[in-house]
């Protein structure tokens, strides 16, 4: 697998992330002190400012043309509680990894993301951690959201890379389609570093990541209170998260 930095249109830096801090197996269990922190900060309800990362790899094929269809849903979550910017970055085939500009329009997204197709090609979970560190640099970033199923890169080299995501105080909600043990492990170290969230969802079950994405786009506009209210409305995203960060 290439080392090259995300493309992006135009293209991202070639920087390579810096390692960071080595991680433990503790539970996810001060997320939601910390969130109440980060929610109080001034810069995060004004920004509302999202990082959305897909694995595109041919075996997500399905979810990537589900995904094209309710990414609307997210907007329309996030205006009911304030402004939303978007950015998408997407890897695959053989070390292609690329990030869209900012959007703030539902059907401009949906159209740019239509155009793309799935290829074949290994995980490049570590690009998406060192760009959304980079975007962070350039201007904050509420939170990384990542959907995927499979994990075949260094565990040390993504924690190290969630860990430089800790230091600014970004949370990764990694969204897990399928079981499998390998990508659960990583993806649960992953946000148990940047003090996220974990959730796993059926293989294919639109349903269930619409209402994930709905729930951490609330998150991004609003911070830890407008998911509270997503959860008071009954949106089954938002209880599964702060279910499980309570747990």
């Amino acid at each position: 697998m290439s080392d090259k930095s995300p493309e992006r249109a135009p293209a991202t830096s070639d920087a390579a992330a810096r390692p960071a801090a080595s991680s433990s197996r503790d539970d996810i269990d001060v997320f939601l002190t910390r969130a109440k922190e980060l929610a109080a900060a001034p810069d995060r309800a004004s920004s509302g400012r999202l990082i959305f990362g897909l694995d595109a790899t041919m075996s997500r094929q399905p979810t990537w043309d589900q995904a094209c269809r309710i990414q609307a849903d997210m907007f329309r979550e996030a205006a009911a509680v304030g402004r939303l910017a978007i950015q998408l970055i997407y890897y695959r085939g053989l070390g292609e990894c690329r990030a869209l500009p900012w959007i703030a329009d539902a059907a401009r997204l949906g159209g740019l993301m239509s155009r793309i197709d799935c290829r074949g090609g290994h995980t490049q979970i570590r690009k998406v951690l060192a760009h959304a560190r980079r975007e962070n640099d350039r201007g904050r970033i509420a939170a990384l959201v990542f959907v995927g199923d499979a994990m075949e890169e260094s565990l040390d080299e993504l924690c190290a890379g969630a860990g430089e995501l800790a230091l600014r105080n970004i949370p990764a909600f990694m969204f897990q389609e399928g079981y499998d043990p390998v990508c659960e492990q990583a993806f649960r170290e992953i946000a148990r570093l940047t003090r996220g969230a974990y959730c796993r969802f059926a293989p294919g079950a639109a349903h269930e990541l619409a209402e994930l994405l709905r729930a951490v786009a609330a998150y991004a506009a609003g911070g830890i209170k407008a998911l509270a209210d997503l959860k008071e409305r009954r949106n089954s995203g938002a209880v599964q998260l702060i279910e499980q960060l309570k747990g």
